[in-house]
């Protein structure tokens, strides 16, 4: 029994010790997505004063100066704000998974928490219990015992065999009944899995958007090349 409760501590620490390193790592990943989430709206309030400032003005002073230079300039730092645009896809990727992650660590600390409250309700109330039944079973048997020295050999074998074989069922029973036990609801399970299924298909489905999209902006991108270069070559 002390190695039972031994044991059951152990777990408990551990446990209480992950609550509390979750709860760090939670705190870090919000200001993660904090951090990122300024990054992007920065970069975006940037891109498009690029695209709707700097980029404009090149285009047009190299119409003026019909300079090949001047409209390679151009070209120059359009294809940089589309590499930037990429940059700036992959921190909102990232933002997306630091998102999914918060609910995530409350998750498994809650899984941390019922187990915590379970092992506590066993130390303070199971064990005791143990003990207070074996007190009780060694009081009984002293009294069995006293009882069965004035009766004759034979009754007390009898009686000591039926005890002893109803003791061993109850035990069987009870400890069948212990081992069949679950330490976690299956629904606990089922939700855990359903939502990293989402999760998987979620940012599967960002991923597939993501080249859907980079397919787009490769054509459109080549054919403003050929726009362009048609417009260099005509004047």
């Amino acid at each position: 029994m002390d190695k039972i409760c031994e044991a059951l501590d152990n777990h408990w620490r551990v446990l209480t010790k992950d609550i509390a390193t979750m709860d760090k790592m939670y705190e870090m990943n919000q200001a993660y997505f904090k951090e990122l989430t300024m990054y992007i709206i920065a970069g975006e309030k940037k891109l498009a004063q690029v695209r709707a400032n700097d980029i404009a003005q090149l285009k047009a002073h190299a119409q003026q100066s019909g300079d090949t230079l001047d409209a390679q300039k151009a070209s120059d730092l359009e294809q940089a704000a589309d590499r930037f645009e990429k940059k700036l896809h992959d921190l909102k990727l990232t933002r997306q998974i630091s998102l999914q992650m918060a609910p995530q660590i409350r998750l498994l600390q809650n899984n941390n928490s019922l187990l915590i409250e379970r092992i506590q309700s066993t130390l303070v109330n199971t064990l005791p219990l143990w003990k207070n039944q074996m007190v009780l079973a060694i009081g009984m048997e002293h009294s069995r015992s006293a009882m069965q020295a004035q009766r004759a050999v034979t009754d007390m074998t009898n009686d000591l065999l039926k005890k002893n074989a109803e003791s061993l069922k109850m035990g069987t029973v009870e400890t069948a009944k212990e081992a069949e036990r679950g330490i976690i609801d299956i629904e606990t399970l089922v939700q855990t899995n359903q939502s990293l299924i989402d999760t998987m298909n979620e940012v599967v489905r960002i991923q597939e958007e993501g080249r859907k999209k980079r397919r787009e902006a490769e054509q459109v991108l080549a054919r403003m090349e050929t726009e362009l270069k048609n417009r260099l070559i005509n004047g």
